[in-house]
């Protein structure tokens, strides 16, 4: 599963610096970060309304736009798919209350640093 999310990440990133014109990968990455963090809401917000709907063909295809726009968000910041996969591969097996409450004292404690 990871092998299309790497290939993905491969054409998102040789976009990066192509011709708005010819691209849309290459026009959002134009616009900058809160053009590609305002698509990426717009997206997800497409996807829970077609899950609130119960249409199954729709939740794929709002998903795949959704899971694409993040993509494209993550090359914005330098990262990659593997980074998150790595970030799941972390909390597997960790309860998500506990998972949770952790990062929660993390927060704090930074905060408390600070």
């Amino acid at each position: 599963m990871s092998d299309i999310l790497e290939r993905l990440a491969d054409v998102v990133e040789s976009r990066k610096t192509g011709d708005p014109e010819k691209s849309y990968v290459s026009r959002l990455f134009a616009r900058g970060p809160d053009a590609i963090l305002k698509k990426v809401g717009e997206e997800a917000t497409e996807t829970v309304m077609a899950a609130k709907d119960g249409d199954r063909l729709r939740i794929v295809g709002e998903t795949a736009d959704l899971w694409f726009h993040c993509l494209i968000m993550l090359a914005q910041y330098g990262l990659r798919p593997a980074d998150v996969l790595a970030e799941l591969r972390r909390r597997e097996g960790i309860s998500g209350i506990d998972e949770k409450a952790a990062r929660t004292e993390d927060s704090r404690a930074k905060t408390e640093r600070k």
